[in-house]
């Protein structure tokens, strides 16, 4: 597919940057079975194919703007401590569905810039699936496209009508009291949760209008550095439970203008009841009335 004439020239390079990356990771996509596969924590896996890709967009980048920093998911941060610019990346989100076969994973660069010594900005980011070629870019002030077409969030205002996309905590991590807890607050009053792991797509696909609105607690920068920026570009809004910057906190909440506030006040709920019952000593805190009991297996639509 040929770039897009939308395109300024620092997104040009970046998206040269993810086809080539993603040419490399659909080969081994096609022959998963023989990656080799190290374990880097509870079901949290890292192959061959996400290192390899991580040194091609490092060196693609690299080549393009010396002058800037990385954050990296494998590598983490490189270069000057004083940057203007940095590389926020994830080489491939979504490393599980990846190793099993599934073609829901994507690369993910965002473009962080420092405004002072304590103060960033995210000003673009791109989101590519390479399996299914679909690429969602954005730069601040330009809006957001997938592939050549412009991007909106969709425009549902009822909780009830809405479908929204949620990442669930890996075993033997951190937050799922905190997830039970929203879960249930959240399922009796939507269309529909869903699940598919990439919090990079997730946030495009919210852009896109495929999702009406996505949350998640304890993301790491590259998980949402690009995501961010497509969402808001598309005329999203996101914050963390509590109305913060989510960069900052690792934990967003997003959405349209009328849905975002209703979805952050029920995830706002469900941790804060969660956190309350942990710091009493109750493991197994109940649900509100008429919610999923906590650690219920009830699976979301």
């Amino acid at each position: 597919m040929a770039l897009s004439p939308r395109l300024s020239p620092q997104l040009s390079v970046v998206v040269a940057a993810v086809r080539k990356a993603g040419k490399r990771l659909l080969r081994d996509f096609g022959e998963v079975e023989q990656l080799q596969v190290s374990v880097k924590g509870p079901s949290d896996f890292v192959s061959s194919a996400d290192l390899r890709a991580e040194e091609t967009l490092r060196q693609e980048l690299s080549r393009a703007r010396p002058n800037f920093a990385f954050l990296m998911e494998e590598s983490g941060a490189s270069g000057d401590d004083d940057w203007e610019h940095r590389w926020v990346v994830d080489p491939l989100d979504g490393t599980t569905n990846f190793l099993h076969g599934i073609p829901h994973w994507a690369i993910s660069v965002g473009v962080e810039r420092r405004m002072a010594p304590d103060r960033t900005e995210l000003v673009a980011g791109v989101v590519y699936n390479p399996a299914s070629d679909e690429l969602f870019w954005a730069e601040r002030g330009m809006g957001a496209f997938l592939n050549d077409r412009r991007l909106r969030v969709s425009a549902r205002k009822e909780l009830r009508d809405a479908v929204f996309a949620t990442g669930i905590p890996f075993a033997g991590t951190p937050g799922k009291a905190e997830f039970s807890q929203v879960l249930a607050r959240v399922m009796p009053q939507v269309a529909g949760v869903r699940r598919f792991g990439s919090a990079a797509l997730d946030l495009a696909w919210t852009a896109a209008g495929r999702y009406d609105g996505y949350w998640e607690l304890s993301l790491k920068p590259w998980d949402i550095a690009a995501g961010l920026v497509i969402l808001r570009e598309a005329g999203g809004f996101a914050a963390d439970p509590e109305g913060g910057d989510p960069y900052a906190a690792g934990s967003v909440v997003c959405g349209n203008q009328v849905l975002q506030p209703k979805l952050r006040e029920l995830v706002a709920e469900g941790v804060a009841y969660a956190r309350r019952h942990q710091t009493r000593g109750e493991a197994r805190p109940e649900a509100p009335s008429g919610g999923t009991p906590a650690g219920s297996d009830t699976p979301a639509a």
